[in-house]
């Protein structure tokens, strides 16, 4: 079951919008205490206003108790009509006394002592400041106390009014950070692409990054990439001298297997003749392994790929194809060739050779005797198609895809091989931009292997 996988630019985002929220809430918390000491100022400030203009306004009125009254009250009412128009719900209290004797008292339902913020009471309720003028000529007192409302900054109103701008503004902060993050992240997208890019025998050093956080990771990746590389080579170096070496010996056994078979020629013992011919059919089979995993290797090896050059791919196929007619006399197979006078394309000459000889002489192999081998080389969408058809018994569908692996042969096939003719022709086919498909052939029997070349820049 696959893993789901997270978002590393989901998380970035994530971030962003974590710094921001905490950023908000920092300033909130500021805001909201910076709010309440100006609003604590600004009440006792108001407070000394409105008492001193009382007072000056109330020394006039002293000789007429009745009259200052009157006045008071009117004030009063005045400010509550103002302050219910404007929805403001602080509670206000005016007090006023003369040579000590209560004169007004605007709000007598209040206690005698409010809670200020320094007393205990202010702890269950919103407290208040109080502003307090003197007059010694008349002896007059002008109180005036304002309960300080700040605790509504902490109510679902106040947060509404202090977070609005921020919620309304996340937008405008996310689209940039999305901004930022997905071209950040594109230097990352560009290694993938480059390392996308490449064929499996591309295992050069990734350009250095230009950005120093991406260093590390082109610097391991080109390290694994040296280290890959030399564990590759180490395995063609060895399987290429281990074929080496096979062949001398194989080359003294397969004399020796010779002189064998020609002495018990005719020998009065069958068993004899039997082992004998056995040997020389083994030794036969183990010298076309060895040739064919040279062949492999030689096919495999990037730094004896050799460079590109342009020939003309019918007369190339001619020559391959003349090259297979003492096989094919053997067992007088017929070989036919169908290709334009010219076909010039850029190939990878050794291994379309190789190519070329495996196909063929699998095509002539598995043919019955006095057989056909037919070769198509057809122009198609800007490459080209090369097609083999034999008349051999075919390839079983569910087969048609691991005949390609190395060593795979298909079961109960009575022609001795070693598994690595196919691995070979796909690796060279690579190696010239091209692929390989297998198909039944239109007859009752035999096999279709195509070759198609992509299409050149």
């Amino acid at each position: 079951m696959l893993t789901k996988q997270s978002s590393l630019f989901r998380r970035l985002m994530w971030g962003f919008a974590a710094i921001i929220a905490v950023v908000t809430l920092a300033l909130l918390a500021y805001v909201v205490s910076d709010a309440k000491a100006t609003q604590r100022w600004r009440t006792g400030v108001e407070n000394t206003a409105h008492a001193h203009e009382l007072m000056l306004h109330l020394v006039q009125l002293v000789d007429r108790p009745d009259a200052m009254r009157a006045e008071l009250v009117e004030w009063e009412n005045t400010r509550q009509s103002m302050f219910a128009q404007l929805g403001y719900g602080s509670r206000v209290r005016v007090r006023v006394w003369r040579h000590g004797e209560l004169l007004y008292n605007s709000a007598p339902q209040l206690p005698y002592l409010l809670p200020t913020f320094a007393s205990e009471e202010a702890k269950t309720a919103n407290s208040w400041m109080c502003a307090v003028e003197q007059d010694g000529n008349t002896g007059l007192m002008v109180e005036r106390c304002h309960e300080v409302d700040d605790e509504w900054m902490i109510s679902l109103n106040g947060l509404d009014v202090l977070m609005s701008s921020t919620v309304f503004s996340l937008p405008l902060l996310l689209l940039p950070a999305w901004l930022i993050v997905g071209i950040g992240l594109r230097p990352l997208r560009t290694i993938a692409v480059l390392i996308e890019q490449r064929d499996e025998f591309d295992l050069t050093s990734l350009p250095a990054s230009t950005y120093r956080e991406l260093s590390p990771l082109v610097d391991a990746i080109n390290r694994l990439l040296a280290r890959l590389k030399q564990r590759i080579e180490r395995e063609h170096v060895f399987i290429a001298d281990a074929a080496h070496e096979l062949k001398t010996p194989l080359a003294a056994i397969q004399i020796n297997a010779h002189l064998i078979v020609s002495q018990t020629e005719g020998a009065a013992v069958p068993a004899v003749a039997a082992a004998a011919q056995g040997l020389r059919e083994g030794v036969n089979r183990t010298t076309h392994m060895v040739h064919q995993l040279l062949a492999y290797e030689r096919v495999s090896i990037e730094a004896d790929s050799g460079a590109m050059v342009e020939v003309d791919l019918a007369a190339f196929i001619r020559e391959r194809l003349a090259g297979m007619v003492p096989m094919a006399m053997t067992r007088d197979i017929e070989l036919e060739l169908d290709a334009p006078q010219a076909c010039w394309r850029r190939v990878h000459v050794e291994s379309l050779g190789v190519l070329l000889e495996n196909l063929l002489s699998n095509a002539i192999k598995y043919s019955p005797d006095r057989g056909r081998v037919q070769v198509l080389l057809t122009a198609e969408a800007g490459g080209h198609r090369l097609t083999i058809e034999d008349a051999g018994p075919g390839i079983d569908a569910k087969y048609r895809q691991r005949v390609f692996e190395r060593f795979f042969r298909v079961p109960g096939q009575p022609q001795s091989g070693s598994g690595l003719g196919l691995a070979i022709a796909a690796s060279a086919a690579l190696k010239n931009a091209a692929s390989i498909s297998l198909a039944p052939a239109s007859g009752q029997s035999g096999l279709i292997v195509c070759v198609s070349f992509a299409a050149q820049l």
